[in-house]
């Protein structure tokens, strides 16, 4: 049925009546919600056959193809399009007419187009469907003055309903939302004096709204020629009925609920409107968006021929910024405990309508239209204040809270505006971007692993890497050879290894060598991915490319934990990235003066090791007799330095037995770390204070010292990652690129999430 019925070409809708009867069939059995493969009722069938067989009829159908005869009308002086519209309970439209008069009072009409549409599924009455066929009369004028090239004099609109007449004629009556958006699309594209009332007995657009049979379209006259009163002079028409009061059918507005004057009517209407205030975030786009409105309103009561797609001029968003104003001071000067804050003003009333600063510059040179002299009173608090604001900070290129302040001041004056100024200058985003500092926390306590004590050397590591280092082979020959630091956590103690090469397998190796010459540590920290601090470039490309479970696997193997920190945290890893540059400042001296072979560099690294595990840990004491300063080498290698006082710490036959030697100096530095090195550890030297936590929805500015500032880039925290004592130190975020985990220390807030 449906591809039947679409098979028919008319875009005109000369068959419209007779296409409108397979429209109402599909359309009955939708509303019985039929499949596709289903079989339709037996009544319905019938009526489809009947129609198929009327279908071949059509090709007897005729319209003449030219609207102005030759031989009838000698140059037509009049022309004028003629809009019926009608709805039935399957069906509305409506349908044109070219009426056209000679010098002879000879008079032709001839179809030009029509449309039909049919009635929603959703039970509808028939006074919307009327006013939806008298919205299609409308569209059908348009289109038929778009494209005629006659000299067209006017247009009338036809209805056989009262009620339409009565919505275009009630401008004072405020409709519902269906009707008053209809009748400001008809008055929108007419005049309701165009329109008239015709009997339904004369309405040719009666017969598309209910269809026709094929025989009945080719007998009858009506439909291509018009009805016949068109044929005679406009004296001879039959005269207009007095349609007296509005029915009570008619879908208007209780007053009550627009003009009551109760407080919480009055209340809520506020609130409506400030909330629709509080949907622009741009000054000039209210601005616009309320001149909008003001010219639908005058187009609505006739005040103004403007129509409503035409650009919005500078007076019109004059005339909107003067009546946000004034319901801005109506709405707050409502209430009599703050008119006392102006007191101080002397407000007047401008011819405008709006309050103004009185103030002592009456006698100034200015002209008394200027608004530098009386300016505008603005509430403090209203969004639209705000807006304001933001507004001048923007034209002024963003500039500080003072300059923006004297700009507002030439046209507005808010209580507390320099405030509002100072909290709007704060919280612009395009000035956080170029301004904000990252975030900062409270600084955490030491993990166990750096204060936990009689554990053996090398327990607790973290590893990293440093170079590259060139290195001779053969005669000319030069390669890159790596270091590959690892550190005690408890005793700073560091091992050197060399690597040849930045790939996973060099790194396993170098571990092993590690762990056969130091034993098997329970768990080794690193960073994670590319920030080695003093790294090249090459080397943060290979640490990324490292197969990190294939590490992982080889570790767990030996019951070794693998840790991360956080990317680009190199703050959390200060206890090695400080060895990492004690090494280097010692290599450095040599290495850059001569290149060195592999066995020079493999013993260079034991040398280096030895000098910067000899380093102090604790203070020197001026007196003499107080013991030498603690350093790792006093475990790793046994030596206490300097002889020690007798009697004070070496007892009887302790030498004899060489465990017990080992055992007791391991002693004595564990004794002196607790005493001496770890209360060291105790005071925060940085970041005392606990800043406010990071939470999920913050808006944050992603922080990257190796790129320009503007094009770092805009992130949303997606989850954080809260520490032992509850505070956040990193986070997830999401970018345009993907998800990337930072610390707070790389992170800067630009608008934090509301709860």
């Amino acid at each position: 049925m449906l591809s039947f019925t679409s098979t028919v070409y008319d875009p005109l809708g000369f068959v419209g009546p007779f296409i409108m009867r397979a429209k109402i069939l599909f359309q009955e059995l939708c509303r019985q919600k039929l499949d596709w493969d289903k079989a339709i009722p037996k009544y319905v069938a019938d009526q489809w056959i009947r129609w198929l067989q009327d279908l071949p009829k059509i090709a007897d159908f005729k319209v003449p193809r030219c609207l102005k005869p030759s031989d009838r009308l000698q140059a037509p002086a009049a022309f004028q399009l003629h809009h019926f519209s009608d709805a039935s309970e399957k069906g509305f439209g409506a349908v044109t007419y070219l009426r056209m008069v000679d010098a002879s009072d000879r008079i032709h009409c001839c179809l030009v187009m029509a449309k039909s549409r049919l009635a929603p599924i959703k039970p509808t009455t028939i006074q919307r469907l009327e006013l939806s066929a008298a919205v299609v009369a409308v569209k059908l004028d348009q289109a038929c003055r778009k494209h005629l090239e006659y000299p067209l004099s006017e247009s009338v609109f036809w209805t056989d309903s009262t009620i339409v007449l009565h919505y275009l004629r009630s401008e004072k009556k405020r409709f519902q939302t269906f009707v008053a958006n209809r009748v400001a699309q008809i008055h929108e594209g007419s005049s309701s004096s165009r329109w008239r009332h015709v009997d339904t007995n004369s309405n040719p657009a009666d017969d598309i709204s209910r269809g026709m049979s094929a025989d009945e379209m080719i007998t009858d006259e009506r439909w291509t020629q018009g009805p016949t009163f068109l044929w005679s002079k406009e004296e001879l028409w039959s005269a207009q009925p007095d349609l007296g009061d509005i029915p009570t059918a008619a879908e208007i507005k209780k007053v009550r609920e627009i003009y009551s004057t109760t407080a919480t009517e009055a209340k809520a209407t506020k609130t409506t409107v400030d909330k629709r205030f509080k949907r622009f975030s741009s000054w000039h786009e209210l601005k616009r968006a309320v001149a909008i409105i003001l010219r639908v309103k005058d187009i609505l009561r006739k005040k103004s021929d403007v129509k409503r797609t035409e650009p919005v001029t500078v007076k019109e968003i004059q005339r909107a910024e003067q009546a946000i104003i004034v319901y801005m001071q109506r709405s707050w000067h409502a209430d009599p405990t703050k008119l006392q804050q102006l007191e101080k003003l002397s407000p007047v009333m401008s011819a405008d309508g709006m309050l103004r600063v009185g103030g002592r510059l009456s006698n100034a040179p200015l002209p008394d239209h200027d608004s530098a002299k009386h300016p505008a009173i603005l509430p403090p608090d209203h969004h639209v204040t705000k807006l304001i604001i933001e507004h001048f900070h923007k034209i002024t290129g963003y500039a500080g809270a003072e300059r923006v302040f004297a700009e507002i001041r030439q046209n507005y004056w808010s209580i507390k505006d320099r405030v509002s100024v100072k909290r709007a200058v704060r919280n612009c985003i395009p000035c956080k971007k170029r301004k904000q500092l990252p975030s900062v926390q409270y600084m955490a306590d030491l993990p166990r692993d750096r204060v936990t004590p009689s554990q053996p050397p090398f327990t607790e590591v973290v590893v990293d890497y440093f170079g590259p280092l060139k290195v001779k082979r053969a005669r000319k020959t030069e390669v890159k050879r790596y270091g590959c630091l690892f550190t005690c956590l408890a005793t700073r103690s560091v091992h050197l290894e060399v690597a040849c090469s930045l790939d996973t397998d060099s790194f396993i190796n170098a571990l092993q060598r590690f762990i056969a010459r130091r034993g098997n540590p329970k768990t080794i920290r690193s960073d994670n991915g590319s920030n080695f601090v003093g790294a090249k470039r090459e080397l943060h490309e290979a640490i990324k490319e490292w197969n990190q479970q294939k590490i992982a696997d080889y570790l767990l193997q030996q019951d070794v934990q693998w840790i991360f920190n956080p990317p680009a945290a190199s703050h959390m890893g200060g206890v090695w990235e400080r060895q990492i540059r004690t090494v280097r400042a010692v290599l450095s001296g040599i290495v850059s003066q001569q290149t060195i072979d592999d066995e020079r560099l493999s013993t260079l690294f034991c040398i280096v090791e030895d000098i910067v595990n000899g380093r102090p840990l604790t203070k020197f004491s001026d007196d003499p007799n107080d013991p030498a300063p603690l350093t790792p080498n006093h475990l790793l290698l046994l030596r206490s330095g300097p002889d020690l006082p007798p009697g004070k710490f070496v007892q009887q036959d302790t030498y004899r037995q060489r465990w017990r030697q080992v055992q007791y100096l391991a002693d004595v530095f564990w004794t002196r770390w607790i005493k001496e090195y770890l209360p060291t550890l105790q005071e925060r030297q940085k970041r005392l204070k606990r800043e406010r936590n990071f939470q999920k929805g913050d808006l944050v500015l992603l922080v990257n010292e190796t790129t320009p500032r503007y094009q770092w880039p805009l992130g949303l925290i997606t989850q954080t990652y809260p520490s032992g004592d509850g505070l956040v130190r990193y986070a997830q975020i999401k970018t345009q690129n993907g998800l990337y985990t930072r610390p707070v220390h790389k992170l800067g807030l630009l608008e934090a999430e509301l709860v």
